[in-house]
């Protein structure tokens, strides 16, 4: 059984660590996310969410205001930042201390939320492949980032699904670009395999199967199957149905040593780590 292993990210020279896995909340500010009761569009709606996060015991907020789903319609960086600049002010009228990452593809809108909103890490979905800036920008901002495995982009992706081994050849594209990130001074990298991303339902419960693999690349790992289509696909149900079935797949990956959940529902994964934590910790300590 895998053990956690504390990790640590510099947050503007400040030293974090973290002794135990991680709840990441998702904050939509879309009106088309895939999942229809995470999406926050008036100040009121959004200040709830916060605020309820908050009462579960969020550790990190992800913000988000391009829908990723395939077949949601485009948005303009003016657009994405307009959203992203509502969001990040109630949030921080609300907690100005708790760490934030931005969930975007885009270069421009990185730097924009890192350097006037007060975000501290950033998660690109594409992996540097949407915009060529990517990796020049994170490396100037000097701030975490979150590196996720994706082919194609979110119309297109589910053309790309052909992989002799999934697992193997997603750790082989993560690992390059952490090499590539290390290069030009980003040591600060979290992996994230691109659950429901350019794979199909078999490849993503292949690719949770071997979960412990990706402890190969040496950097905390972030899982998100919160409600996606690996689950209510095989399921035969909804997102809307799906808390159930998240909670197993994020006992799963947190056995596994997933440093963080990414989640729509806070409460059921801060549950879920304190569980097979406390579980599993109690274990580790009675076979030394």
């Amino acid at each position: 059984m895998w053990k956690f292993r504390p990790f640590s990210l510099n947050i503007k020279g400040d030293l974090r660590v973290f002794d135990r896995p991680q709840v990441m909340g998702i904050l939509n500010i879309t009106p088309d996310s895939f999942y229809a009761q995470s999406r926050s569009t008036t100040e009121c709606d959004i200040a709830l969410r916060i605020n309820t996060m908050i009462s579960q015991g969020v550790d990190l907020i992800d913000i988000g205001a391009y829908s990723s789903r395939p077949g949601a319609k485009d948005v303009s960086p003016d657009e994405e930042c307009r959203r992203l600049e509502m969001g990040m002010r109630i949030l921080r009228d609300i907690d100005p201390s708790i760490l934030v990452s931005v969930d975007t593809f885009r270069a421009t809108v990185a730097r924009e939320a890192v350097t006037n909103m007060g975000v501290n890490i950033i998660n690109d979905i594409s992996g540097g492949d949407l915009d060529s800036k990517m990796f020049e920008t994170v490396a100037d901002l000097n701030v975490p980032y979150i590196v996720m495995h994706m082919r194609g982009n979110p119309s297109n992706m589910n053309q790309f699904t052909q992989y002799n081994d999934v697992t193997a050849e997603v750790i082989h594209a993560l690992s390059e670009k952490v090499n590539i990130l290390a290069l030009m001074g980003v040591c600060d990298v979290i992996i994230d395999p691109g659950f429901g991303f350019s794979k199909t339902t078999k490849q993503n419960y292949e690719m949770m199967r071997n979960i412990e693999v990706f402890h190969a690349l040496e950097r905390p790992l972030l899982v998100g199957i919160s409600r996606k289509s690996m689950i209510y696909n095989l399921l035969d149900t909804t997102p809307q149905e799906s808390l159930n079935a998240t909670s197993v797949l994020n006992t799963i990956a947190t056995m596994g040593g997933a440093s963080i959940l990414r989640v729509h529902d806070v409460k059921e994964a801060v549950e879920t780590i304190k569980i097979t934590t406390t579980t599993f910790n109690q274990y580790n300590s009675t076979q030394q």
